[in-house]
C-alpha cells in the first residue's frame, strides 16, 4: 500500500461564463496524488484531517470513487480549505489561500502504518501549517527510520510561508535526510535556492524535477541523469500536473521498492500522465486505461 498524507482543499477555479465566476473543485497537492493514485489502480490511502462540512463530504466521496482508502482519515467540525488559483495566459497557475482555522492544519500524528505500507508521500501546505506541519514531519522521520519509500514534493506556495529561511532550513536539516525521492518543479528549486548535488547529499536517493513543457529530469546519487520529453498536449490549465507526476512515480517505484530503477521508463510514463490532466480543467488525473491508449 502507499500513504498519502497532506491537505485535502477546495479550489475554486475561475471559468469563462459567466466572467468572474469560480466553480469549487476538489484539490490539495496530496488529495490529488491520492486521487491519480487511485485511478492508476494503486493500492491507496489517504492519511489527512478532512472537515466535517459538504465540502470535506464532496472531497472524501471523489476519493471513494477513486478507491482510495479512508481508514487513515482523521474527521473535524472546523471548515475546509479554500485555495483561489489564478491562471495566466499558458495555463500555468498562482493561489491565494484561505487557511485560517480550517480542519486540515489541525492534523495530529496517527498510530504506527500498517506492516504493508512500501510507500509515503508528502507535501505542500502540510508542510508549513502548524500544528499540522510537525505531526506530518513527525510521521516522515517515522516511516523512514522503518524503510519505507519516502517521496516529498515541496510544491511551494509563498503566500503561506510566512518566514522563508526558517522553511529552507527545516526542507534541508529536518525532511531531506528523511527523503527517498524528492520531487521539485523548477519554480520551487528556485525559490528552495539550493542544487541538486546538495539535495542528494542531504539524504534523497533522486531528485526528481519538472520542467514544465521541456519534460522532467532525474538525478540520482550514484550520478547518473536521466530525461524524459514532455508530450505535446494543447493545456487547458496545469492544475494537478505536479500531483499527477507524483502519483506516476510512486506507481512505478513502489512495485520494487530498493531494487534497480527504469528511470527513463518512470519518467515517461509521468511526463504521460502529467499531460493528459493538463488536458482538462482542474486537478482530473488520468485512469490507468487512458495511459494504454
Amino acid at each position: 500500500m502507499i500513504v498519502v498524507g497532506g491537505e485535502a482543499l477546495i479550489d475554486l477555479v475561475p471559468v469563462a461564463r459567466p466572467p468572474g465566476a469560480l466553480l469549487p473543485r476538489p484539490g490539495g497537492g496530496p488529495y490529488n496524488t491520492a486521487l491519480a493514485l487511485g485511478r492508476l489502480g494503486a493500492e491507496v490511502a489517504f492519511c489527512s484531517r478532512v472537515s466535517s462540512d459538504g465540502f470535506g463530504e464532496s472531497l472524501l466521496a471523489g476519493l471513494r470513487a477513486a478507491g482510495v482508502d479512508l481508514s487513515l482519515v482523521q474527521r473535524g467540525p472546523e471548515p475546509t480549505t479554500l485555495a483561489v488559483p489564478s491562471l495566466a495566459p499558458d495555463g500555468s497557475a498562482s493561489y491565494g489561500f484561505y487557511v485560517e482555522g480550517t480542519a486540515d492544519r489541525l492534523f495530529t500524528l496517527p498510530p504506527a502504518l500498517p506492516d504493508g505500507v512500501r510507500a509515503l508521500a508528502l507535501g505542500t501546505c502540510s508542510l508549513v501549517l502548524e500544528p499540522g506541519a510537525s505531526a506530518y514531519e513527525a510521521l516522515l522521520r517515522r516511516e523512514s527510520r522503518r524503510g519505507v519509500l519516502t517521496l516529498l514534493d515541496p510544491n511551494i506556495r509563498p503566500a503561506l510561508i510566512a518566514d522563508p529561511a526558517a522553511y529552507r532550513a527545516r526542507f534541508l536539516e529536518r525532511l531531506l535526510p528523511h527523503t527517498s525521492v524528492l520531487k521539485l518543479s523548477e519554480e520551487d528549486a528556485a525559490w528552495l535556492g539550493g542544487r541538486v548535488e546538495d539535495w542528494l547529499a542531504a539524504g534523497p536517493s533522486a531528485v526528481v524535477l519538472t520542467r514544465g513543457a521541456k519534460g522532467l529530469t532525474a538525478w540520482t546519487r550514484e550520478g547518473g541523469q536521466y530525461s524524459a520529453a514532455a508530450r505535446p498536449v494543447a493545456v487547458v490549465d496545469t492544475i494537478g500536473a505536479g500531483d499527477t507526476v507524483n502519483a506516476a512515480l510512486l506507481h512505478r517505484l513502489a512495485l520494487a521498492p530498493g531494487g534497480p530503477v527504469d528511470w527513463p521508463e518512470v519518467l515517461a510514463h509521468a511526463a504521460h500522465a502529467a499531460a493528459l490532466t493538463c488536458t482538462r480543467a482542474g486537478a482530473e488525473p488520468p485512469y490507468a486505461a487512458e495511459l494504454s491508449e
